[in-house]
């Protein structure tokens, strides 16, 4: 697996990493990123996603550093791998620093977006580096201690020249008498003449993973900021946006940090799968994120 590709692309371009952090005293996104827009202008930025609130440090292209053969990122004196984080990120009126751990990552058996991710022309490709891993240590939030001790995190990526122009996404990570985590993402996708809604997602639950995607001929009934409800042979899938509260995040446009979008990191979803007429799981979480973008 590759984990930067930004080295051999020229144009405008995007590569980000999104880390999300739950524990019993608080959650927490992170997002590292490079950018290059239409001028050639490069940059580098985090965003720090809170309940309810989002943070952009911006940074000068000469202090990001990727490497391709593992995930490993430098964003100034912020550090980032699969063995955990450093945080220094100061302004006035926003802090956030310390250092976590990660356990083992939990990676796909394949790649999520299977057969598409060669298309050419897709404005953006998606990945996903950990479906679940446990997150140990402390970071301070704007002087608050909060310390997470078999926390879960989540990690996955995305590359390319823009965000979908209309888009959903949902993830959610839970341990109640069975362990399950979930991603899910639709988004309309241009092509030549005209688009289509595309599908990627995966549920892992009680030892078991199922792929639902358009590549694996998914049908999507309904889908919009209120949820989504998709079909794939006997597998059934319904999400329901119960509450919201959602913070303004920048979002690639042509490689420019320039579009606004809106992002709950703690939304109150319902998630409901079943296997024929079996009801595999329905489960409430009330941290899960979900993510909608677009109009019809």
């Amino acid at each position: 697996m590759k984990y930067y590709h930004g080295a051999d692309r020229r144009g405008a371009y995007f590569e980000g990493w999104y880390l999300k952090h739950q524990g019993a005293e608080g959650e927490f996104a992170v997002i590292p990123a490079f950018h290059r827009d239409r001028r050639g202008t490069e940059s580098a930025s985090i965003q720090v996603v809170t309940r309810g609130a989002g943070k952009l440090f911006t940074f000068p292209a000469r202090s990001f550093q990727a490497w391709p053969d593992r995930f490993q990122v430098r964003v100034g004196a912020n550090w980032f791998s699969q063995e955990g984080l450093h945080l220094e990120l100061e302004e006035p009126g926003f802090s956030l620093r310390g250092d976590l751990r990660y356990g083992p990552f939990h990676p796909l058996t394949s790649d999520i977006m299977g057969p598409f991710r060669f298309a050419p022309g897709l404005p953006c490709v998606h990945g996903v580096l950990s479906m679940e891993h446990r997150v140990d240590g402390m970071v301070s939030l704007n002087g608050a201690p909060c310390f997470f001790s078999r926390g879960k995190g989540y990690a996955e990526t995305d590359r390319g020249r823009s965000f979908p122009s209309q888009y959903l996404w949902t993830q959610c990570s839970w341990q109640e008498r069975q362990r399950g985590s979930l991603m899910l993402s639709l988004a309309r996708i241009p092509l030549p003449v005209g688009s289509f809604t595309g599908c990627i997602g995966e549920i892992c639950f009680a030892g078991s993973s199922y792929r639902l995607a358009t590549y694996r001929g998914v049908r999507i009934e309904a889908w919009s900021e209120a949820g989504a409800s998709i079909r794939q042979g006997e597998l059934r899938l319904t999400v329901e946006v119960l509450d919201r509260a959602p913070a303004e995040l920048m979002a690639p446009e042509r490689g420019s940090m320039s579009r606004v979008i809106r992002e709950s990191l703690c939304a109150r979803v319902r998630y409901r799968f079943w296997e024929g007429e079996r009801l595999v799981f329905d489960h409430e979480d009330d941290r899960a994120s979900f993510e909608y973008a677009g109009s019809d």
